[in-house]
């Protein structure tokens, strides 16, 4: 039947915070590796590895390979459907010691719906997916300091060709800035030690229309974190990560308002306290042994009154030569439904070429 279409719909994007449902294309805003998601979805100051555009742009141009290609998988909403699912690839290339460019590809299916009549009858089928495309260049300004921009093509398509609907496909442009900053490795008595930060705007661009006439914010997101290594030894290291994130979308969107205006007014279009609330942040941990084995775990936590997401999150990474794979399983603790719940994630890595000694 076709409201099985709308259901689905609904059922996908229904799940986001209060703050989220004043923006379209959510999709944006899924982790896609696995070794993030075993660390509270947490990314934006972590070390460079093959996914990095998408948490922070900007750490490509440290990364400690020449080339990294990552392909990541994550079932949607495992306990309803298993044709929801949001994959993708990337490709990073640190082509000098202070220089590297990058692509990604993320893809969300809602998989396949098979839509009848009041009937019974089979009329059709539909296969609503949504993806985007960036391509990103990072610059060291410093030994120790990047900056990264990306540009992204995204496709949304909700449109039902079997129904009389007004919706309609959707194409649009967005920009990437970031930031990222990692310290020299020194010496703290027992232990040797780094600390990094970092920063990512996301999804800066114009409004769109899946009606004509009726306008959609996307969802311009910024981030901002920090992290320290533990280096205990030439074996073990234990690194410990924390991660803000805000919607730079406003709570009471007003179609006359443009995007670059509304991006500025969501900081204050609210008490200070309620623009608090719509501030959620992570908690994350990896052990790392020998560069071969890794152990995460994490917690992201978003106010009771704007969405609710708490999860608590555990991972596992293994790396043999060049190839790595990554694991982790999120562990909801609030009264909302979350889609990756009993869910199992994973992300594979191959990291290629000339390895830099600055890492």
């Amino acid at each position: 039947m076709k409201k099985l279409v709308f259901l689905s719909l609904l059922i996908a994007y229904g799940l986001k915070s209060q703050a989220q449902s004043t923006s379209s294309m959510p999709f944006l805003l899924i982790t896609p590796d696995a070794r993030a998601g075993g660390m509270g979805d947490i990314g934006v100051a972590t070390s460079s590895d093959a996914f990095s555009i998408y948490h922070n742009p900007s750490k490509i141009a440290f990364n400690e390979n020449q080339i990294s290609i990552g392909v990541n998988y994550t079932p949607w909403l495992r306990n309803l459907t298993d044709d929801i699912f949001v994959g993708g690839a990337s490709f990073v290339n640190r082509f000098d010691e202070n220089s590297a460019w990058g692509v990604d590809l993320k893809y969300f299916s809602l998989g396949e719906i098979i839509l009848t009549d009041t009937g019974g009858t089979e009329i059709g089928t539909e296969n609503p997916s949504e993806f985007a495309i960036t391509g990103t260049y990072a610059l060291k300004l410093s030994e120790h300091f990047s900056m990264g921009v990306g540009l992204k093509y995204i496709n949304s398509n909700y449109k039902i060709n079997s129904s009389d609907t007004n919706l309609e496909a959707v194409n649009t442009f967005a920009v990437d800035v970031s930031g990222y900053y990692r310290s020299e490795e020194e010496n703290y008595g027992t232990f040797n030690g780094r600390y990094r930060l970092g920063f990512n705007i996301a999804n800066i661009g114009p409004k769109v229309e899946y009606t004509p006439g009726v306008e959609n914010f996307i969802p311009t997101n910024a981030k901002i974190g920090g992290g320290f290594d533990f280096i205990l030894d030439d074996f073990n290291t234990v690194g410990v990560n924390l991660e803000f994130t805000k919607l730079l979308v406003p709570s009471s969107p007003n179609s006359s308002r443009g995007w670059f205006e509304g991006m500025f007014t969501s900081l204050g279009d609210r008490s200070f306290s309620e623009e608090l609330k719509e501030t959620t942040w992570a908690l994350g941990a990896e052990y790392l042994y020998n560069d071969a084995f890794a152990l995460r775990a994490g917690y992201f936590h978003e106010s009771e009154t704007n969405g609710n997401r708490q999860y608590f999150t555990l991972g596992a990474g293994f790396e043999a030569k060049a190839f790595s794979l990554d694991l982790s399983y999120l562990m909801n603790s609030s009264d909302v439904n979350n889609p990756l719940e009993n869910t199992l994630r994973f992300s594979l890595a191959f990291d290629l070429g000339e390895i830099y000694e600055d890492y």
